[in-house]
């Protein structure tokens, strides 16, 4: 980099600060005061643009560096405020409408570091092994010291096919790990639902979008025509959050009333509660839901509700903590700004931000066994797998069947948060029945 780029980055970043404080109200004795004083501070402000125009070693493009100081500004207040150029910001919108190419992964400012907040379930970057908390230090060898989360974002991204190289740490590496991913198409397609076992349904949220409350319906749905639910696996890790409406109206589902969520800000109109309806639709079988450090925002407003009404159970680690709300406001060119308004409370008035959501049962993932998909290789023996074993009665179950409770056990043997779920799942679904019964 040369002496005179050096110096545009050191001019923008001065005044970013100086327009920081001149944008900043004074204490004054009225508000007449006020903005006499801040009419004041920005004169000062065009003043020192003016002598930069005349005198600065070079010719400054004012565009960008008056762009350059509002980025500074809002990145001064906190990790999620932002400003957005016109290209950043169309990139935001499409990626709650449509697919975008990249490597999965959403980041923030932590300690003054760039931070995974989680990598989002089979992209590239969660293939490749990126977890929660890991910082990025560099990308494509660009120092990522006073980058903020959307131009970090926009480095990350790029033509599917094409290439990213970061260089990652995490707690307890004694070095750097560089890795080099190719970034692809990431769909928008956010709900996985299935069948564990008859009865039991295992969905999975990635992250939360302008359709995901219809998929997750529909997907219900079609899973009750073949089988009675008898209890249900809602699965939040690594999911970075999204869209609020969305994390409502999936909460929305388990509960009958109640506050789901309430906003907290300076003005009044900042302050919202969000409550539950009762649409007679209600699935009220046994819930549990898995969390994790990856879980955020949306992940720890659906989360943070249902474990305040005590509708379900709440099983894996302390969730990220990400619990402010950001306000984006489009800009006449093209651009947007992202300014944190309020902050979320759960239903029994805990702060979400930095906190986080604790579950119910904590227990941490511990990698073991070997893949779901060997199946065979994970079938332990039985008497009937004995030479000469003696006959028994008729199966119950017919091949399907067995292939199936296979690869559940495979599964469950892989991730110890989901057999845990599962347990206490069907626990639950005994114990239900059981007062259904009594009563």
């Amino acid at each position: 980099m040369s002496f005179s780029n050096c110096m545009s980055r050191r001019s923008a970043y001065s005044l970013a600060i100086l327009l920081f404080f001149l944008c900043t109200p004074v204490l004054a004795e009225n508000a007449d005061d006020a903005k006499t004083a801040t009419y004041k501070q920005l004169e000062i402000f065009s003043n020192v643009l003016s002598i930069l125009q005349e005198n600065y070693v070079e010719e400054i493009d004012t565009k960008e560096v008056i762009n350059g100081a509002i980025r500074g500004l809002l990145f001064s207040l906190d990790p999620h405020s932002s400003y957005m150029p016109p290209d950043s910001f169309k990139d935001l919108q499409e990626e709650t409408r449509g697919s975008f190419s990249g490597i999965g992964i959403e980041v923030t400012i932590k300690n003054d570091l760039l931070t995974v907040v989680s990598p989002i379930a089979d992209t590239p970057a969660d293939l490749a092994g990126l977890k929660a908390n890991d910082t990025i230090i560099e990308i494509d060898g660009v120092n990522t010291k006073n980058m903020g989360p959307d131009e970090a974002i926009k480095k990350l991204r790029g033509p599917a096919g094409s290439s990213v190289t970061l260089s990652i740490h995490r707690e307890g590496w004694d070095k750097l790990k560089v890795i080099t991913l190719k970034r692809e198409i990431i769909p928008i397609q956010s709900v996985k639902a299935e069948f564990l076992s008859p009865g039991f349904v295992y969905t999975r949220i990635t992250n939360f979008q302008s359709h995901t409350t219809a998929d997750f319906k529909e997907k219900l749905q079609v899973l009750q025509k073949k089988h009675q639910i008898d209890g249900l696996i809602l699965d939040l890790r690594n999911n970075p959050g999204g869209l609020l409406n969305q994390a409502i109206s999936i909460a929305d589902i388990f509960l009958n009333k109640g506050t789901i969520v309430y906003t907290k800000g300076r003005r009044e109109d900042q302050n919202n509660i969000y409550t539950a309806h009762d649409n007679g639709e209600k699935r009220m079988y046994p819930l549990v839901l898995l969390v994790n450090e990856g879980s955020a925002s949306a992940s720890e407003i659906v989360a943070g509700a249902i474990q305040a009404h005590k509708r379900g159970i709440i099983v894996g680690t302390r969730t990220f903590g990400k619990g402010s709300v950001q306000t984006i406001i489009p800009l006449p060119d093209g651009a947007g700004m992202r300014i944190t308004t309020a902050k979320y409370y759960t239903p029994d008035n805990r702060s979400i931000q930095a906190l986080g959501i604790t579950p119910d049962v904590e227990i941490p993932f511990i990698a073991c066994g070997p893949s779901a998909d060997s199946a065979e290789s994970t079938k332990l023996l039985k008497e009937e797998d004995l030479a000469h074993h003696l006959p028994g009665a008729p199966a119950a179950r017919g091949v399907d069947q067995e292939k199936t409770a296979r690869q559940l056990e495979a599964r469950l043997q892989t991730d110890n948060q989901l057999r845990t779920a599962y347990n206490i799942i069907k626990s639950l679904t005994l114990y239900y029945d059981f007062n259904k019964t009594v009563k």
